[in-house]
C-alpha cells in the first residue's frame, strides 16, 4: 500500500498510524513536490527523513507541468493524482491512502454547496474509491484535524505547515473560515459530514440505475457501444450519469465533463452525426451511440512498449527493438494498413488506436489488421465499466 505523504500534519499522522496499525503490510510513501514555494524541496526531503525513521521507502515526485495559467489548486490536484497513479503503477501498488480528515470533508461540502452542486457534489469524498486502476483510501474521514496534530505533538513528531492553507485567495481557505462562523450557529463539521453521508446514499442509488442502463452496452475493440439515449428512454439523471461515466471510462479521466457540455451533447447529437467531448468522439449510429477515443486527445501520447498506453492498452509480443514506443496509429499509420476495413472499426477509432513505432516506421497496428506478431489488449472490459460506476 502507498501513502500520499505531503509532509503536513494529516498525512504525517496517517503514515505513522498506518505503520503502527498494519505492521505486516508493505508500505511505501511518495511526496509530490509542486515546486511552487522555495521551501517545498526541503519539506519533501523532511518527509523522506521521517520515512527512513519508520523504515518506509520514500520517493519524491516533482511536478513541472504548471505554466502559471488556470486554476492553480485544480491543476495541482489533477497533477498530484496523475503523478501518484504513475508511481503506483511503477511500484505495483493496489492501494493509496490519503490523509483527508473530517474537517476536509466538511470544507468540501461547503465549497460544493457554494457552487450549486447536486447530489454527487454534496456527497463529497468517499472513504474508498476505485479510479485509475487503483483503490484510493481515506481512512481519516471520521477524525478531526486538531486530534491528529495533538497526537503528533504528544509523540514529538514534526510536520510542515503549508502557508497556502492560510491564503484566503483559495476557495478551501474561504470555506474553512466560513465553517468556523457556521459552527457558532450550530452547523458544525460533524453535521455537514452527516449531510454528505446522506447524499452519498442517494448517489449510490442513482448510480445503480445508471449502471443497470450500461449493462446493455458492449465493448468493441476499445470503443463503447451504448444504447442511443434517444431510442432507449430512461430518467434524465440515469442518462446523464451513464453518458458521463461512459466518457470517463473511454478517456480514462478521473473527472466528469462539465454539466452544460454533457447535456448539450445528449440533447443535440443527431442520427448519423458525430461530436467530440472529454477526449472522446461520439457518433450516433442508429440504435447505438459509439463512444471512441478522440485522435486529437492522444496524438502526442507516447509510452515505452512495456507500459500501458493511454492508461488502458497493453501490448504483448516479441521483444521490440531498442527505441520503439507506443503511440496512436494516426492517419499516416492507417495509410500503411491495407486491410484496416476488415476490422469493422470506423476510421476515426483506428486512428486513435495504439500502434508500435520505431521512429517514424510503423512496426505493428493490431487493431488495424497489421499485428506483425504483437497484440494490443484492453486492460478493462464490460464488467469493469459497470463495476466502477457502482463503486463511485
Amino acid at each position: 500500500m502507498g501513502i500520499a505523504l505531503s509532509g503536513g500534519g494529516d498525512s504525517t499522522a496517517l503514515l505513522i498510524l498506518t505503520r503502527e496499525a498494519l505492521p505486516e503490510v508493505e508500505l511505501c510513501a511518495a511526496t509530490v513536490d509542486h515546486r511552487l514555494r522555495t521551501s517545498s524541496a526541503e519539506e519533501a526531503a523532511q518527509a523522506g527523513r521521517l520515512c527512513r525513521e519508520f523504515d518506509v521507502p520514500h520517493e519524491i515526485l516533482p511536478w513541472e507541468g504548471w505554466a502559471g495559467e488556470g486554476n492553480l489548486q485544480a491543476e495541482a490536484r489533477s497533477a498530484r493524482s496523475a503523478l501518484l497513479a504513475d508511481w503506483a503503477e511503477r511500484n505495483d501498488l493496489d492501494h493509496i491512502a490519503l490523509g483527508h480528515t473530517l474537517d476536509d470533508q466538511a470544507e468540501t461540502v461547503l465549497m460544493r454547496l457554494a457552487r450549486g452542486s447536486g447530489v454527487d457534489g454534496l456527497a463529497a469524498m468517499a472513504g474508498r474509491k476505485a479510479s485509475q486502476g487503483l483503490t484510493w483510501l481515506r481512512p481519516l474521514l471520521d477524525t478531526r484535524r486538531a486530534d491528529l496534530r495533538a497526537f503528533l505533538s504528544e509523540r514529538g513528531i514534526r510536520w510542515s505547515d503549508d502557508p497556502s492553507n492560510d491564503d484566503e485567495r483559495f476557495d478551501r481557505v474561504k470555506a474553512r473560515r466560513m465553517g468556523e462562523e457556521l459552527a457558532r450557529l450550530g452547523l458544525t463539521p460533524e453535521r455537514l459530514v452527516r449531510t454528505a453521508d446522506q447524499m452519498a446514499m442517494a448517489r449510490d442509488a442513482l448510480n445503480e440505475s445508471a449502471a443497470a442502463y450500461l449493462t446493455r452496452a458492449r465493448v468493441e475493440q476499445g470503443d463503447l457501444l451504448m444504447p442511443n439515449p434517444n431510442r432507449f428512454p430512461a430518467p434524465r439523471d440515469t442518462l446523464l450519469r451513464a453518458f458521463a461515466h461512459a466518457l470517463c471510462w473511454v478517456s480514462s479521466s478521473v473527472y466528469r465533463p462539465r454539466f452544460e457540455a454533457l447535456t448539450a451533447m445528449l440533447d443535440e447529437l443527431e442520427p448519423g452525426k458525430a461530436g467530440t467531448l472529454h477526449g472522446c468522439r461520439i457518433s450516433s449510429e442508429g440504435t447505438i451511440w459509439r463512444v471512441s477515443r478522440e485522435y486529437a486527445a492522444v496524438s502526442d501520447l507516447a509510452t515505452p512498449p512495456a507500459m500501458r498506453w493511454d492508461k488502458r492498452w497493453q501490448f504483448h509480443g516479441p521483444t521490440p527493438p531498442e527505441g520503439a514506443h507506443l503511440a496512436a496509429l494516426g492517419p499516416i499509420g492507417l495509410e500503411e494498413c491495407e486491410d484496416w476495413r476488415a476490422s469493422d472499426l470506423p476510421r476515426p477509432s483506428l486512428m486513435a488506436s495504439p500502434a508500435l513505432w520505431l521512429g517514424e516506421r510503423l512496426l505493428s497496428a493490431p487493431l488495424a489488421g497489421r499485428p506483425e506478431g504483437w497484440t494490443a489488449r484492453l486492460c478493462h472490459g464490460q464488467e469493469h465499466l459497470v463495476s466502477t460506476l457502482r463503486a463511485d
